[in-house]
């Protein structure tokens, strides 16, 4: 069954939605997770933090190339967070990277805007 293999938790806050999928984004799970982004309530950012996904096929970065473009059209942002190195690839090698912003969160992250303010 693809709900042991694959599940996305979101939080909404007043500014930003927070999307964690966990697990592997492929032709069997992708329509879940496109079920999620679309319903996931209108906000200024979309933040899908990455960190769980353990694969990303060609359907999945479709998916957030189409939730980008959805996002945009009423005025958000949508943002990849903390990719694991596998799913960073993807993101490259689609080229994915350049239309969607790609941040790392976490203590690194955090020290870095402190020693910029």
């Amino acid at each position: 069954m693809t709900e042991d293999r694959f599940q996305v938790a979101t939080e909404v806050l007043d500014h930003v939605v927070e999307l964690r999928p966990v697990g592997e984004i492929d032709i069997a799970t992708v329509a879940a997770f496109r079920s999620a982004l679309w319903a996931a309530p209108a906000r200024p950012m979309v933040r899908v933090d990455l960190s769980g996904v353990r694969l990303l096929s060609a359907a999945g970065v479709r998916t957030l190339a189409a939730a980008h473009l959805r996002v945009r059209a009423r005025g958000g942002e949508l943002v990849l967070v903390d990719p694991p190195p596998m799913v960073a690839r993807v993101l490259r090698v689609t080229g994915l990277h350049r239309v969607v912003p790609v941040r790392e969160s976490g203590p690194a992250r955090e020290l870095l805007a402190c020693a910029a303010a």
